[in-house]
């Protein structure tokens, strides 16, 4: 299969989770993506997770999570010679991917209106937790920060724990997510007619765009959301409940599959209840109708009622640990895991969350060692070995 971006050139000059992973994702289908790292360190995330010996070597998880299949090359933006062949880099690109704070290109003479000059169809974007202008630009943002100003945290949890951050960096991968997104728009432009842009992703503005129905109900309803822990608020009964062994997620938001829910469990008589009739019913009485069904569930395990329920078109499913999740045949079958081999040693990451014409995305070759490719990329611009290593003797690369 001829990948979706295959020939497509990248600069990724990103750092740590959301850039890293906007690169990665347009590398699973086939950009060419050089990673420019800074000489001696590197992305930060080299150095974090949960494996000490790996982040040691400069090639831990967090690192290895999202940089499969990139090239890496050590380059000194504030060396004049590293400003030159950065320049040069740009001149045989499509996109330049940053992550840094505003005004940090523009400083370096970097930025997208001296880039543009060099190559006016470049597709330039830059990530940023709050964007390139307004009164939170220049502040410093990380992920739970985002959580925070966002709202997320706000409804994430219950009335004792909230707010409360989600379990994993959801505001960076969702900016992520919006660049690579943002970035394949802008190349479908600039092939056909050769104008580049200057894209600027905003972490805040991309999770708020996400909260869809609790922002409208917000700005239109002029209903404040409310933390409900583990139970949806458009309906009930939806969320989790404990079975004999464990806890289940069911989401009987239809009059029917709530109906077919009580029968199954033995408790036809809820079905005609007054108080749980209707779907408003049901949401006034939540607490008391939870604790009915999770009477007829506790007579069986949550496999069992995970498996019964969704034959008789109940939607439901196990709570899962991380580890069952990535277990699970679903995602075997789908493909989701790929293994690669890396220094003598196989490490498993994910693809996309998509199959293309029934086939997954993928990578060629393992997460790079800290300036794997420069002399290789150095090559391709017509540099010697001499002017290489005199290169690296003054601190360029």
């Amino acid at each position: 299969m001829r990948r979706l971006l295959e020939g497509i050139k990248i600069l990724d000059l990103t750092n740590v989770l959301a850039g890293p992973f906007a690169g990665y994702q347009l590398a699973l289908l086939g950009a060419d993506v050089i990673k420019i790292e800074v000489p001696g360190s590197g992305d930060l995330a080299r150095n974090l997770g949960a494996a000490k010996a790996r982040n040691a070597r400069g090639m831990g998880t967090s690192f290895l999570a999202q940089n499969a299949g990139k090239k890496s090359m050590t380059l000194n933006l504030k060396h004049p010679r590293g400003k030159e062949i950065f320049k040069l880099l740009c001149a045989r690109s499509d996109v330049v991917l940053e992550n840094f704070r505003p005004g940090v290109m523009q400083r370096l003479d970097l930025g997208y209106e001296t880039l543009k000059d060099v190559h006016p169809g470049l597709v330039y974007c830059a990530i940023s937790g709050y964007g390139q202008s307004g009164p939170l630009a220049a502040s410093p943002a990380y992920d739970q920060i985002i959580q925070g100003r966002s709202g997320v945290m706000s409804i994430t949890g219950d009335s004792d724990s909230a707010p409360l951050r989600v379990g994993y960096p959801v505001c960076d991968t969702i900016g992520g997510l919006t660049a690579a997104f943002a970035i394949s728009a802008a190349l479908v432009r600039s092939l056909r007619s050769q104008e580049g842009c200057f894209i600027d992703v905003s972490m805040l503005d991309s999770s708020l765009t996400t909260m869809g129905w609790i922002v409208s109900n917000q700005l239109i309803a002029k209903c404040a959301p409310q933390p409900m822990g583990n139970h949806n608020f458009t309906a009930s009964p939806s969320g989790t409940f404990q079975t004999r062994d464990g806890v289940i997620n069911i989401a009987a938001n239809k009059q029917e599959q709530f109906e077919t829910l009580c029968a199954l469990i033995g408790r036809p008589e809820l079905a005609a209840d007054p108080k749980f009739r209707d779907r408003e019913d049901r949401k006034r009485h939540r607490p008391e109708l939870t604790v009915q069904i999770e009477q007829g569930l506790n007579t069986q395990t949550a496999a069992y009622w995970d498996e019964v329920l969704n034959r008789h078109g109940v939607p439901a499913g196990q709570v899962l640990s991380v580890e069952q999740a990535l277990d699970q045949e679903q995602i075997a079958h789908r493909g989701l895991l790929m293994s690669l081999s890396q220094d003598d040693e196989e490490i498993t990451v994910t693809r996309s969350g998509f199959l293309v014409d029934g086939q997954q995305t993928a990578v060629d070759a393992p997460p790079p060692r800290l300036g794997q490719h420069t002399d290789e990329i150095l090559r391709g611009l017509g540099l010697t070995d001499t002017a290489i290593a005199r290169l690296q003797e003054e601190g360029t690369i």
